[in-house]
């Protein structure tokens, strides 16, 4: 399946916003928080990456947070398209998903890992859903909040969600969260044992949750999680 670029924007040094439409399909039907697979040529070889979509349904469009990898193969390409080309894409994939419709979750996400975050955050507040939901975002610097505004907005508008960024390498300027994700779950959880936790980021970041969050006596089956190499 084809998907054409239609605008991108810089979100963070070497982090960009990019959306695509699949002009094939009117509606380009997937479950928020499932990634797609793009694949191209480059150099004689064809390769694919997956990459987590970062926007709730809307018609055939979908929208990605990529970060540039400046010895890779693949994102210096995509850093070079422009709106109107082209590029070889899969129907959506996978199972970081929303698991339990009735329970209050928990998001934890460090860097890109906010993408299939943001998905799910965008299609469950905007139905209004009465659910009780935090995501506690971890990034080392301010100018690494990832859809800062966009979150901001969402907890003034929504009663039932509330966003923690939180910085491990802050300025003095800071007033905000500091220090890794691990160090705000416990606060974020409190006594409750009746919540779903999604975690997204890097493996060492993923693995430690998990682990804190079953000394804590969460099930695995609460434990939603993807990790990014």
């Amino acid at each position: 399946m084809k998907a054409v670029l239609i605008e991108l924007r810089e979100i963070a040094p070497n982090v960009r916003h990019f959306v695509f439409e699949a002009p094939e399909v009117r509606e380009l039907y997937f479950v928020p928080g499932q990634f797609v697979s793009l694949t191209h040529n480059i150099g004689g070889k064809e390769i694919t990456r997956p990459y987590s979509i970062a926007s709730a349904p809307d018609g055939n469009r979908f929208a990605l947070c990529l970060n540039l990898v400046a010895d890779g193969l693949f994102t210096p390409w995509l850093f070079a398209l422009q709106p109107g080309d082209e590029i070889e894409t899969s129907a959506p994939l996978g199972y970081f998903v929303l698991r339990n419709p009735e329970r209050d979750a928990i998001f934890v996400a460090t860097g890109t890992g906010i993408a299939p975050v943001r998905s799910m955050l965008e299609a469950w507040l905007g139905q209004d859903d009465p659910r009780k939901l935090t995501l506690i975002f971890g990034v080392r610097h301010e100018h690494g909040l990832l859809y800062r505004e966009e979150f901001e907005e969402l907890a003034a508008k929504h009663s039932n969600f509330r966003f923690w960024p939180t910085l491990s390498r802050p300025t003095e300027s800071w007033t905000g969260r500091t220090g890794h994700v691990q160090k705000h779950l416990a606060e974020a959880i409190g006594e409750r044992r009746d919540l779903d936790i999604y975690i997204c980021g890097l493996a060492a970041m993923v693995d430690d949750v998990r682990t804190q969050l079953k000394a804590m006596g969460f099930d695995r089956k609460q434990i939603i999680y993807e990790k990014y190499d």
